[in-house]
């Protein structure tokens, strides 16, 4: 059974499908967790099922995450948050929305690090991070401008964290995974002159679950990667290995 530090973890992004699997499967190891999201209703049902407490606030605002995070104490945290934007080229990128995905998926995540890691280093007991990136960040994707800058930047946010914070003893890592076909996910992936050629490329040949996204992600906050930090970990069943 995994083994994490004292204090609670924080989930972002906790109301959507890979943000709620990391919930459950923390709680059900035996971590106190604190749920965020979007939305209030998935999260009230979520608190419900697993006993997990929730805190309102707003990744785009940095007043809103202060707020919600200064002086309280925790030693885990979860980026999960995030928003996908559009499918588009360079050419024809909406430069709004591009702003929008990189406020919530890099700045966000950012700000949630800012504010997290000093109530961490403030209790002195280490603590971990992990920051739930894409594929998209790794490889050239079609259509993915805005993501897969964003997720990049989340990436190089992952590294210099991990360096900065290496001296606390709080290790920071990401995630990096691969489509997981949720009903968001479906409009774009879902079709057949997109979604086959691409699975045709990765060796294991299929969609993740949510759940096979969750464990590495606890794994990654557990003791037993006490030894990882600064890692952008595929879970892409070896799409980008090809």
């Amino acid at each position: 059974m995994a083994t994490f530090g004292k204090g609670p973890i924080l989930v972002t992004g906790a109301s959507g499908g890979i943000g709620a699997a990391t919930v459950r499967q923390l709680v059900a190891a035996g971590a106190t967790v604190i749920a965020n999201g979007r939305n209030a209703e998935a999260l009230d049902a979520l608190a419900a099922e697993t006993g997990c407490a929730t805190l309102p606030f707003d990744l785009t605002s940095e007043d809103s995450i202060r707020e919600a995070l200064d002086g309280r104490d925790l030693w885990g945290v979860v980026n999960c948050g995030g928003f996908g934007g559009e499918i588009a080229t360079p050419m024809e990128t909406d430069i709004d929305v591009f702003d929008k995905v990189i406020s919530v998926n890099a700045r966000g995540a950012l700000l949630v690090t800012k504010y997290a890691s000093k109530s961490m280093i403030r209790l002195g007991q280490g603590g971990a991070i992990v920051n739930v990136s894409s594929q998209a960040s790794l490889v050239a994707l079609k259509g993915h401008i805005s993501y897969g800058s964003s997720k990049a930047a989340l990436d190089n946010i992952t590294r210099v964290s991990a360096l900065e914070l290496g001296p606390h003893n709080i290790r920071v890592n990401s995630v990096n995974p691969t489509v997981v076909m949720t009903e968001m996910s479906a409009f774009y992936w879902g079709r057949p002159e997109i979604g086959e050629p691409f699975l045709a490329q990765m060796p294991l040949g299929r969609w993740a679950s949510e759940d096979e996204i969750a464990a590495p992600i606890v794994f990654l906050l557990s003791d037993g990667a006490s030894m990882i930090t600064g890692v952008s970990l595929p879970i892409d069943g070896g799409f980008t290995a090809c």
